[in-house]
């Protein structure tokens, strides 16, 4: 049976996948606004050469007409400069969908990086969106417009829901990653504890049970405190003399060598008893045989 986690994310993986196509069609209604405009443009300026527009009519008109450029200084040159940021923009956005280049959003550009949830790719959406609908525009850039608008709200309420966190749900290699922990693991040292104790009687493990208690019971009394109210006593004098007072006893260990160390009060006593069962050497001379 699916469970809420598969719903999450292929609900955000279909809002995705309509944020993508709402991008592709205002990069196209861009293109196609600015070379209506351009024409536009260029069939007005035509007219007020040939004589056929007069100079009341060209101050009358606020936008040239079948454009959204307006009529006065300079406003080809920004009305180009607007859909080309709306196209970079978009362009953005659309690289931010697909999660590529990942790093260079996040480095440079973190609140579209993975780190950070969809409230700012929907207020970005939000801004081109209305950007595109407060101007007179055919019906195809209209309707891409108000797409865009209506999936920048969608994604603006997801960044809320889901936070930093809507992005990884939706992530396709998080899933992947996700879906190897599903299989149940186990824990070979646990299940031998578990047959240990399962196998031992009832004594054993009332015995077992004291012990703990009696370590857990020494860990509060000598160890430090977690909550700082008291310090501990540590492992100098003072902890001795407290541990002491308790019923225990520390015992010192035993001094013992290695086996592979050579045993030095064996050595020293046979080297001693060969020599001195040696015989002392007898000394000899060039003019006799013995010594007088």
């Amino acid at each position: 049976m699916v469970g809420p986690r598969a719903y999450i994310f292929f609900g955000l993986n279909v809002v995705r996948f309509l944020s993508i196509v709402s991008l592709i069609l205002v990069f196209a209604s861009s293109i196609f606004v600015i070379v209506t405009d351009v024409e536009a443009v260029n069939a007005f300026e035509a007219a007020k050469q040939s004589g056929n527009v007069t100079a009341q009519d060209f101050a009358d008109c606020e936008y040239i007409e079948n454009s959204t450029v307006p009529n006065q200084i300079g406003g080809v040159f920004w009305a180009v400069i607007n859909r080309l940021l709306i196209i970079f923009q978009v362009v953005m956005l659309f690289l931010s969908e697909i999660g590529w280049p990942s790093a260079f959003f996040d480095r440079f550009f973190p609140v579209l990086g993975t780190r950070f949830g969809l409230g700012a790719l929907g207020i970005f959406q939000g801004l081109i969106g209305a950007a595109v609908l407060s101007q007179h525009v055919d019906d195809f850039t209209l309707v891409s417009a108000f797409f865009l608008f209506v999936l920048g709200c969608i994604n603006m309420f997801l960044g809320l829901l889901f936070r930093e966190s809507a992005k990884s749900r939706r992530s396709i290699t998080s899933w992947r990653e996700e879906a190897k922990g599903v299989l149940p693991t186990t824990d070979l040292r646990s299940n031998l504890d578990l047959n240990r104790s399962g196998s031992s009687g009832s004594g054993q493990s009332s015995t077992s049970s004291t012990i703990c208690d009696e370590k857990t019971r020494g860990v509060s009394e000598f160890g430090a405190v977690r909550n700082g109210s008291r310090a501990g006593y540590g492992f100098g004098r003072q902890g001795e003399k407290a541990a002491g007072l308790r019923g225990f006893l520390i015992s010192k260990p035993v001094e013992s060598l290695p086996r592979y160390a050579a045993r030095r009060s064996a050595s020293i006593p046979s080297r001693l008893s060969r020599t001195s069962r040696s015989p002392s050497p007898e000394p000899h001379f060039a003019s006799g045989g013995s010594a007088i």
